[in-house]
């Protein structure tokens, strides 16, 4: 699995998403209320970029004439044609079994981590990690 640093977790608010490219494939990053989802960033219907539709919930299941909304900021809908998908699983709303989109695991990561491995020094300093970086592995 290949290591991609992607931006400091400053640097990359809530609610906004991040088009990389990773050897060569083109991938979605999204922070959702501080949740890290990464999708690969092409619809299985025609090839639309997938990561630059629109965020959204869906209709959960209900008992009749009842509609009750929620998964908020979960459901990627594909801009050609509204083809829609779980950012949580890449599973398709409507076919979940058989179409799906490819997801990556994605952490975010202490400043120590970012750093080459270094020998010990005679002398040691106390440390305090302030800030974190968004990575992707694919």
């Amino acid at each position: 699995m290949k290591r991609k640093v992607i931006a400091r977790t400053s640097d990359f608010p809530n609610d906004t998403r991040r088009l990389v490219e990773c050897s060569g494939i083109s991938i979605g990053i999204f922070n959702v209320d501080g949740r890290y989802y990464a999708l690969r960033n092409r619809c299985p219907h025609q090839g639309a970029e997938l990561c630059k539709g629109s965020l959204n919930g869906t209709h959960l299941p209900s008992e009749p004439g009842e509609y009750v909304y929620g998964r908020h900021r979960e459901i990627l809908r594909c801009p050609w044609h509204g083809w829609e998908f779980d950012i949580t699983s890449g599973k398709a709303i409507v076919n979940p079994e058989t179409c799906r989109v490819k997801t990556y695991p994605v952490s975010v990561e202490t400043s120590d981590a970012m750093s080459p491995v270094v020998p010990p020094s005679v002398e040691t300093f106390p440390v305090k990690v302030e800030e974190g970086w968004v990575v992707v592995y694919r």
